[in-house]
């Protein structure tokens, strides 16, 4: 798998993105059961360096937050997805990280001073601002979409815990993650379901012990720590990985802002060298790229991954 998934990855990095429209095989991240799900995002001491795009990721002529993004990402590699719900006039769960339609649609204003029919009249832009054929999903339709195929990880924006409780329990998937920004938000997930994963905020060594106290299942979660290695969060990494838990750095808003590719690139391979599990970014395939001569030949997350046909 190692090799020839390193091989098929260098080709698909060097294809346009017109020859990969009629390209329907993605990369899949595989799970029978949430024990699978929990198993692939377990720390040891070898990992499958993985890779999250941040709502799904910015490249041209893919709008973020849209199935159409989440398909492309996944034709060049495996990854999950950090996405952001929130509520139009009429309380349906749709995917928007603003709270405002201008920057990523062809509509203006608040979001929530619209309906979701009047919100399906709208297109989504791409990175460049230029008006793509996408729509914007509903929360539902996105985690009915990834079952199979990836794993969403829900940000916290406008909808409540409770309904976002409810609608994961009506899609009946739970290979899913909950971002989370304290213990008691993580105490009522598991109280819902304490199957559910949570990437969890722990970026002070204050917020690591209010989850041992909280007493917050280890194997339910993995600890984003920050935007960049300091210091106190290469301690926390430390504590954090010998309890089993993965960490993440997310560089959407620092790394990724690197004028140069090169630059990125030495930041990405010096995130997974410095030890980080998990790197979230708003440039997954540059991230892939630039770390795949990184992947191991075999590590306990190869026998999840897979190719599947959209």
């Amino acid at each position: 798998m190692s090799c020839s998934f390193i091989k098929i990855l260098g080709i698909a990095l060097l294809l346009p993105l017109t020859s990969l429209a009629q390209h329907t095989e993605i990369n899949v991240l595989k799970f029978k059961n949430v024990g699978e799900l929990k198993a692939f995002f377990k720390h040891h001491r070898v990992n499958f360096p993985i890779i999250s795009g941040h709502r799904g990721g910015m490249t041209k002529g893919f709008p973020e937050n849209s199935m159409e993004t989440f398909a492309n990402t996944l034709r060049y590699m495996p990854s999950f997805f950090e996405i952001d719900p929130r509520l139009t006039k009429d309380s349906v769960a749709v995917l928007m990280h603003d709270a405002t339609l201008d920057r990523t649609t062809n509509g203006t204003g608040k979001l929530s001073d619209y309906t979701y029919a009047e919100l399906q009249k709208l297109r989504l832009k791409d990175p460049e601002g230029n008006i793509t054929n996408a729509k914007i999903p509903t929360l539902k339709e996105a985690i009915l979409w990834s079952k199979g195929r990836t794993v969403m990880n829900l940000d916290k924006k406008d909808v409540p815990l409770e309904m976002t409780a409810r609608i994961l329990k009506e899609c009946k998937n739970e290979a899913v993650m909950l971002t989370v920004h304290n213990a008691k938000q993580a105490k009522f997930y598991l109280e819902q379901n304490p199957n559910w994963m949570l990437s969890v905020h722990i970026k002070t060594k204050k917020a690591y012990d209010e989850y041992v106290s909280a007493g917050i299942n280890w194997e339910n979660i993995i600890a984003y720590i920050g935007p960049e290695f300091t210091p106190e969060n290469k301690e926390l990494m430390q504590l954090l990985q010998a309890k089993g838990v993965m960490v993440m750095i997310s560089s959407a808003p620092t790394y990724d802002k690197l004028p140069t590719a090169a630059e990125r690139a030495k930041a990405y391979v010096e995130i997974f060298k410095g030890g980080a599990d998990i790197l979230e970014s708003d440039l997954p395939v540059e991230v892939a790229n630039a770390i795949k001569d990184l992947v191991p030949a075999t590590t306990p997350q190869h026998q999840y991954l897979g190719k599947a046909k959209l």
